[in-house]
């Protein structure tokens, strides 16, 4: 498999042997949303999260 001539793993490894096919097609909604979520996932600041009473400044 050329993931392992490159020393790559699997995104997805669910064992179903239908092809390298499937397994792309699958892995497209996990990447989208991995995607979207370092795009638009807020920061502490800009959700106004404050920090604990034990916390350092």
């Amino acid at each position: 498999m050329i993931l392992d001539k490159l020393g790559l793993r699997p995104i997805l490894d669910l064992d179903m042997r239908l092809g390298e096919g499937t397994g792309a097609v699958l892995s497209i909604s996990i990447i989208e949303a991995a995607i979207k979520m370092i795009r638009e996932m807020a920061t502490f600041e800009s959700a106004n999260v404050s920090k604990g009473e034990d916390q350092p400044v």
